[in-house]
């Protein structure tokens, strides 16, 4: 499936366009000097697949990375789910696997709290060598929809709610790890369960400590309604880049963790096929330039603005479905009656609904995006909602009618594609979403999905299960 053992080098000063800041670099020259026990770091960027791709380096050459980052071919960020090269990518043999440039993301440094020996990760994300961002990075699709926010003088305000199993793997099925404190398995889902959390109390409190040493802000956990299922909340945040960070950061933390305490974590959609899959919701709202959040009408309604991107986000639902459910196993959580989104509709206080507004406080009046699956690319995932709100916004569009009681029921509501490969070729076929996404990454993202779809089809069940529960 293409090319292996691609070189990773590192920049050599004097050699790199888009200079870390001053600022931003001394700031991560301290932070290495007051952990004298870090060994090694690591620096990483997110694929296409959300996968953290780059390399080690011995702590005595982190503030060359600093100073003057690193280089690794573009096509490294367009990858296929097993880390292969995409056979029939333009970035490979057509372009010559050109390198791009690995900056410092204003994130800096932060310690790596699932591996034994002392680690500081420092996230990176690609430029051209002229200095211009990599359209195909992720993390600057973000970017840019952010950036056509503040021309309009507005910042969008994120929170996000990512689900996971914890899960013995070790065995020829699927089941819940024994609890530390008693020994014993769960046997069926407890929503909202004391018991189930404390049952696993010395992992979560290991999860909240290490959060709090990577600056994430973790907020309140509860126990799911699926077998082993948790949920962590991450705390509103006025930097979209920072929340997407967050949550992906806090995939790689979980994921790790769980290993050293025995178990795996996984955010794949949908582990077992008799429970509920996990999703990841984003709630956000809009600040001016004077605080006020735009989408407060003093009441329970919300503002035409708040409606503009909800009709927004509904309109590109459909074509962008294939990056809120990346994989071959997300359409099996996108199934009704599953407390997941299959109808392309919105409503007020309806978890039913693709789309709800939740009830409370009008000044904290907001946005609930239903669709996503914990396996996806948050960066990819923000952009896309955000993206399609503004779109919404800019052309001062109207939602249908917002919808009460059972959207499941409902025969006359349009639907996400039933299919992962009708979602490829929904984004695609799509003149939406290039309103909002740049060319490069729409292309390249579907020509890796593309890729997966055709080998996903050799494996059996259970190497399915086995590729996702550790990757996504």
């Amino acid at each position: 499936m293409g090319l292996h053992g691609k070189g990773i080098e590192t920049q050599r000063e004097g050699s790199g366009p888009g200079d870390t800041p001053p600022r931003l670099s001394m700031m991560m020259k301290d932070w290495l000097r007051k952990h004298p026990d870090v060994r090694t770091i690591r620096v990483a960027a997110a694929d296409l697949n959300g996968q953290a791709r780059g390399k080690r380096v011995p702590a005595r050459f982190a503030e060359n990375v600093v100073a003057n980052g690193t280089r690794f071919p573009f096509s490294v960020l367009n990858l296929d789910i097993w880390g292969e090269d995409i056979d029939d990518s333009q970035l490979v043999f057509e372009q010559g696997d050109q390198d791009g440039v690995l900056k410092p993301t204003e994130r800096g440094f932060m310690p790596m709290p699932w591996l034994e020996a002392p680690t500081a990760l420092l996230p990176i994300w690609m430029f051209r060598e002229n200095g211009q961002p990599y359209e195909g990075d992720p993390r600057h699709a973000l970017r840019a929809v952010v950036d056509r926010f503040k021309e309009r003088g507005l910042t969008p305000v994120v929170a996000m709610e990512l689900e996971f199993f914890l899960i013995d793997d070790s065995g020829k099925t699927l089941q819940v790890p024994p609890s530390p404190r008693s020994g014993k398995r769960r046997k069926a889902a407890e929503t909202l369960s004391i018991r189930a959390l404390d049952a696993f109390d010395t992992f979560f409190t290991d999860l909240y400590d290490a959060c709090e040493a990577m600056d994430i802000p973790a907020d309140t956990s509860t126990s799911e309604t699926g077998l082993g299922q948790f949920e962590v909340n991450l705390m509103h945040c006025d930097d979209a880049l920072r929340a997407a960070d967050d949550a992906w950061l806090f995939k790689m933390l979980v994921k790790g963790l769980a290993r050293r305490h025995g178990f795996a974590a996984s955010f794949m959609a949908k582990p077992y096929p008799e429970y509920s899959g996990s999703g990841l919701h984003t709630h956000f709202s809009l600040i001016d330039s004077d605080g006020r959040n735009v989408f407060d009408s003093g009441g329970p309604k919300g503002t035409a603005t708040l409606r503009s991107a909800v009709a927004g986000c509904l309109n590109a639902m459909h074509d962008s479905t294939l990056i809120f459910a990346p994989h071959q196993n997300s359409f099996e959580r996108l199934v009704p009656g599953k407390h997941a989104p299959t109808a392309i509709c919105w409503g007020y206080e309806n978890r039913t609904a693709a789309i709800r507004i939740p009830a409370g406080n009008p000044g904290a009046r907001r946005i609930e995006h239903r669709v996503a699956g914990g396996d996806v690319n948050p960066y990819l995932m923000l952009a896309a909602i955000l993206g399609a709100a503004l779109d919404g916004i800019t052309q001062a569009m109207e939602p249908p009618a917002p919808i009460t009681g059972n959207a499941y029921a409902m025969e006359d509501l349009s639907q996400l594609p039933d299919t992962w490969e009708h979602a490829i070729e929904a984004l695609e076929q799509s003149s939406i979403v290039p309103r909002f996404l740049h060319p490069e990454i729409i292309k390249n993202l579907i020509l890796t999905k593309r890729q997966e779809l055709h080998y996903i089809g050799e494996l059996t069940e259970t190497e399915r299960i086995e590729l996702y529960l550790d990757t996504v």
